[in-house]
């Protein structure tokens, strides 16, 4: 698990390869990834919206944006998490992924970015 701590918010990842859904003899490779936001600092902060990049092995990098995680906005009030799940497709057996969420501090209406840590997607048989 990947973890990181910006601007009071902690983005924990955890990356699991999908291979009910995966076909890598058509190099289509599932990975699934879960997400944990706690609100660690001291404001309430709302998640507005999202910045991925999604790097497949020596490939071009995709960019994903959008508003909010799921269709989501939540807002974190001090001490409080929030947890979904996604997922992305490769055509390759690695890869990586980062990125950052837009976070409006509720009480002084700043925006800031939240880091995503980078995290690896590497099939499970190509890891041993």
């Amino acid at each position: 698990m990947e973890s990181l701590v910006t601007h009071g918010i902690q983005i924990s990842v955890r990356p699991e390869y999908n291979l009910q859904h995966s076909k890598p003899e058509f190099e289509q490779h599932i990975f699934v990834y879960y997400i944990t936001i706690e609100n660690v600092g001291n404001s309430t902060m709302q998640l507005l919206r999202r910045h991925w990049e999604i790097q497949e092995f020596l490939g071009p990098i995709r960019v994903v944006d959008g508003e909010g995680v799921i269709g989501e906005q939540p807002i974190l009030h001090p001490g409080e998490k929030h947890t979904y799940n996604s997922f992305t497709d490769l055509r390759t057996n690695i890869g990586r992924m980062y990125g950052h969420y837009t976070f409006k501090n509720l009480a002084t209406n700043d925006l800031v970015e939240v880091e995503i840590p980078e995290f690896q997607l590497i099939t499970p048989y190509k890891s041993n």
